[in-house]
């Protein structure tokens, strides 16, 4: 007995110092990559920025190691930030010895309203006299909208294009629900307000379905007159080329015009080459991404400006408590607007909004930060993809509010979704239950049992009030009505392009412009730009980021490799409370 556990605990023992010798290992090595990201890079003349977006794009990364570096696997795990993008075209803009840009990109990783400020980005870029090339094998339709802004289109021999029209798919889960035994029970302000429909029916409701052919009309157009003002083809020919799904080949897109040539990749090569004036035999030389993010840009002066901007980020679901990484939790993003608003070198706030909303409780805590800032200083919402319902909640109180065309936003309505497990409990399983409560309402919200008549009185209220809430918030924000307000709020949802038109944007365009905005607002020229929240300490994010992939390897591979369904299951188990959200993620295609 002595002798197993001697041999139980040096086995123990070994484990424990196998973990410590390779959590160490591991440290060193991402120290080796920290002490490598922060190296300088130097770009010699007749270099060629190489833009690769073939992975996620958010608003911002974290520019941590930890963040995108997969522990067990030894993998980095990238995400491009769309801020770095933008500074790098910037700055590559004025670099005398970035020649141009190429573009490759086959299906990016972001939505339509991202990937319409890139194109803006590269279209100020081309101004500038340099140019800008773009190849693929194939291009997703999202892919063509950005490459289209290029001087010259190259598409791989028998490589596809996508130009179809676009597209939103709802899942219903009402039969499945019907099939376990689960009676959802819904309370909600808004005909519009959808969030909920897929629980209650099996396809869209007429008033759903008006909403969602609006807003892909409008960004449909918007899409189809920037592509024909870059390509030099009509608007209405475009149309007709997805109606009629013309373009199934690289020989019929180079027909209608949507690409210049069908090329292999050593001749794009060849004409990099030529554009950037390298001789044939010498190699041609890029600079990834990456790599020109560790390029400094030139700045006025020795010395750092010291008034401020600040550029607050809100990416993800809001709720309460700290959040992190995609979610937006009310605790940091108040934080940060606190630590922004007094600051008294930030003479000015962009709060970088991308959301489809969340909990009402959370959104009322980051409204209230909002609106003491805008009080003391200038704040300019910019509307990322998305900006509805809790996420243009915490936009109302703002100066002014920037978005895309194709943002979507709107929403304003509430909703609350409770369900009664009793019949799947009982009949499915076998399972019954009780209970014994001091007062009436001691069990409300219970999903052993269906809400009492009264008790949805009660909930409705509480709905109701919210929303009352929710419009005066708007009105008061944007300088309306109450009712002017509830007439276009009741949950639906717009497109930025039609939200312009009834007062709930001020004005189109990306995260530079509403910087811009921002510092005409202050009155000020000369000023830098900081970033919040801050990015957390590596080495708690080293932790985090540890037991995250523990998690997921004790889950399973295949878990892991489905995270974001994961993330989204259990942000719907975390919706605690009335939420104010959009109908459903919307990606458009």
């Amino acid at each position: 007995m002595k002798s197993f556990l001697k041999y139980l605990l040096a086995s123990v023992l070994g484990v424990l110092i196998g973990f410590v010798i390779v959590f160490l290992i591991s440290i060193g090595i991402i120290g080796a990559m920290i002490a490598a990201t922060d190296r300088v890079v130097e770009v010699r003349p007749n270099t060629v920025f190489h833009m690769k977006l073939d992975q996620p794009i958010v608003d911002r990364a974290s520019g941590s190691p930890f963040d995108d570096f997969d522990l067990l696997s030894m993998r980095p795990v990238r995400r491009l930030g769309l801020n770095d993008i933008l500074e790098n075209i910037e700055k590559a803009k004025n670099d005398d010895n970035i020649e141009g840009i190429f573009l490759e990109i086959m299906m990016p990783q972001a939505g339509i309203s991202t990937l319409r400020e890139i194109r803006a980005a590269l279209a100020d870029f081309k101004d500038s006299g340099k140019w800008v090339v773009s190849s693929a094998d194939s291009y997703t339709q999202s892919a063509y909208y950005l490459a289209s802004v290029a001087d010259h289109v190259y598409i791989t021999s028998t490589g596809l294009l996508q130009w179809t029209g676009l597209r939103s798919e709802v899942m219903f889960f009402e039969g499945t629900l019907d099939k376990l035994g689960l009676e959802p029970q819904i309370l909600r302000h808004g005909e519009y307000k959808s969030a909920v429909e897929p629980f209650m029916q099996d396809e869209m409701s007429d008033e759903s379905r008006e909403q969602v052919m609006t807003y892909l009309g409008s960004i449909w157009q918007v899409m189809l007159e920037e592509v024909a003002e870059s390509r030099g083809i009509d608007a209405e020919h475009l149309d007709r080329i997805a109606e009629g799904l013309l373009v199934r080949s690289d020989e019929s897109a180079l027909e209608h015009g949507l690409v210049d040539e069908v090329v292999y990749k050593d001749e794009v090569i060849a004409k990099l080459k030529e554009l950037a004036g390298i001789d044939e035999d010498e190699d041609l030389k890029t600079v990834n991404i990456a790599r020109y993010t560790r390029v400094p840009a030139e700045r006025e002066g020795r010395r750092l400006p010291r008034e401020k901007l600040a550029v607050v980020y809100a990416e993800g679901n809001i709720m309460p408590g700290e959040g992190g990484g995609q979610v937006i939790g009310s605790d940091r993003i108040s934080r940060a607007l606190r630590e922004a608003r007094r600051d008294t070198m930030v003479k000015a706030i962009v709060f970088r909004i991308n959301s489809p909303g969340g909990s009402a409780l959370a959104s009322e805590v980051i409204w209230r930060e909002v609106e003491l800032a805008s009080k003391e200083k200038p704040v300019v919402v910019s509307m990322g993809d998305v900006a509805a319902s809790g996420g243009y909640y915490v936009a109302a109180p703002a100066t002014k509010i920037v978005a895309s065309p194709q943002t979507i936003t709107g929403s304003i309505g509430v909703f609350g979704l409770l369900l009664d497990a009793s019949e799947f409990l009982n009949d499915k399983l076998g399972i019954t239950v009780d209970v014994a409560k001091t007062n009436q309402f001691a069990d409300i919200g219970s999903i052993y049992r269906p809400m009492t008549p009264a008790e949805r009185e009660i909930l409705q209220q509480e709905i109701e009030s919210i929303y009352e809430t929710f419009i005066e918030r708007v009105a008061d924000g944007r300088d309306m009505e109450v009712s002017r307000v509830d007439e276009i709020g009741q949950g639906r949802v717009w497109s930025a392009y039609d939200a312009k038109e009834i007062g709930l944007i001020d004005e189109f365009g990306g995260l530079t412009r509403a910087v811009e905005i921002a510092a005409e607002e202050a009155e000020i020229d000369v000023y830098r730009v900081i970033s919040l929240p801050r990015i957390p300490d590596p080495l708690e994010e080293l932790l985090r980021v540890f037991s995250f992939d523990v998690r997921m390897r004790l889950f399973g591979k295949d878990l892991a490799e489905t995270s974001p369904y994961y993330e989204t299951l259990k942000g719907a188990l975390e919706n605690q409370g009335i939420q104010a959200r959009i109908p459903f993620d919307i990606r458009v295609y």
